[in-house]
C-alpha cells in the first residue's frame, strides 16, 4: 500500500454531521500523518525521550507509556538505549491502537523488552516504575478525572522517577490564546489541511479533548506531590512537561 494510502483525510468532505472524535481503525490508518501535520513539536518530543530517559533512568528500570497509540514512544525509547536499559510498557484504551502497535513494537525492536496493554489508565493497576510518559492523553480525559490519575502516577513513580507530560495547552490571556490558536491554524494550513478540514476537526473534537493552562498542570503535579516541574518544551498552544518525584 502507498503512503497517499495513509494520509489524513477523514474530514476533507463536507460532513451533515461531525461525530465527536474517537480513536477508531479509520483514525489508526492516518495516524502518523495525522500527528506529524497536526501537533507541532511531536517529532522534537519524541526525540528527547531517550535523552531524558539516559539522564533520570536506572538501568533496567520499567517505563509506563500511558495512551500510547501506535507505539512511538516505545520506538522513539527502543531507538536511544538498549535492550537490557529498559523495560517497556504501552497502555491504550482503543483496541485498534493496541494491535497496531504490538506488530509495529515487534517487527521494529524484536530485542527489546516492549509490551502493549489495552487499558484504561483510571484504574490501571500501575507497577513501581522509574519513568512514566503521558503523551497527549490527559487532555481526552474529563476534567474531574484528571488530579486522581496524576496522583496514581505519583504513586507508581520511584523515588528519583519523572513524569513526562506533554499536552495541548490554553492560554490564561485570551488575545494571547486566539494568536497561539490562529498561528496553529496557519501551521495545519501550511501542512496541507483546507480550512474546512480544520473547522470539522475542531467540532469533532469539542467536549472531547479539553485543555487546561499551563498554571493548572503544574498546580495538579504539585498537590500530587511532585517536589518540582517543569515546561522543557513549547511550540504554540503545545507543551511539554518533566516533574520529578524525589
Amino acid at each position: 500500500m502507498n503512503d497517499a494510502s495513509y494520509r489524513d483525510a477523514i474530514f476533507s468532505t463536507p460532513l451533515d454531521r461531525v461525530a465527536s472524535f474517537s480513536f477508531d481503525e479509520q483514525v489508526v490508518a492516518c495516524f502518523p500523518d495525522m500527528i506529524r501535520r497536526s501537533v507541532p513539536g511531536y517529532g522534537q518530543i519524541l526525540g528527547m525521550l531517550g535523552l531524558i530517559a539516559r539522564r533520570h533512568l536506572r538501568h533496567g528500570a520499567h517505563i509506563y507509556d500511558l495512551g500510547c497509540s501506535l507505539g512511538a514512544g516505545g520506538l522513539a525509547l527502543a531507538g536511544t538505549l538498549s535492550p537490557g536499559d529498559f523495560r517497556y510498557t504501552g497502555v491504550d484504551l482503543s483496541p485498534a491502537m493496541v494491535s497496531q502497535a504490538r506488530e509495529t513494537l515487534a517487527a521494529e525492536y524484536p530485542d527489546h523488552h516492549l509490551t502493549v496493554v489495552e487499558g484504561d489508565i483510571r484504574t490501571f493497576d500501575f507497577r513501581p516504575s522509574g519513568m512514566i510518559l503521558l503523551n497527549f492523553t490527559l487532555q481526552f480525559l474529563a476534567p474531574g478525572d484528571r488530579q486522581a490519575v496524576i496522583e496514581k502516577l505519583y504513586e507508581a513513580l520511584e523515588p528519583g522517577g519523572v513524569l513526562v507530560l506533554s499536552e495541548k495547552i490554553v492560554d490564561a490571556d485570551e488575545a494571547d490564546n486566539a494568536w497561539r490558536v490562529e498561528r496553529y491554524h496557519d501551521f495545519k494550513r501550511a501542512n496541507g489541511y483546507s480550512d474546512m478540514e480544520i473547522s470539522q476537526k475542531r467540532t469533532a473534537l469539542e467536549n472531547v479533548l479539553q485543555p487546561d493552562t499551563l498554571a493548572a498542570h503544574h498546580g495538579r503535579l504539585a498537590r500530587a506531590g511532585f517536589a518540582r516541574s517543569l515546561t522543557w518544551f513549547q511550540y504554540l498552544n503545545f507543551a511539554s512537561l518533566v516533574a520529578f518525584k524525589e
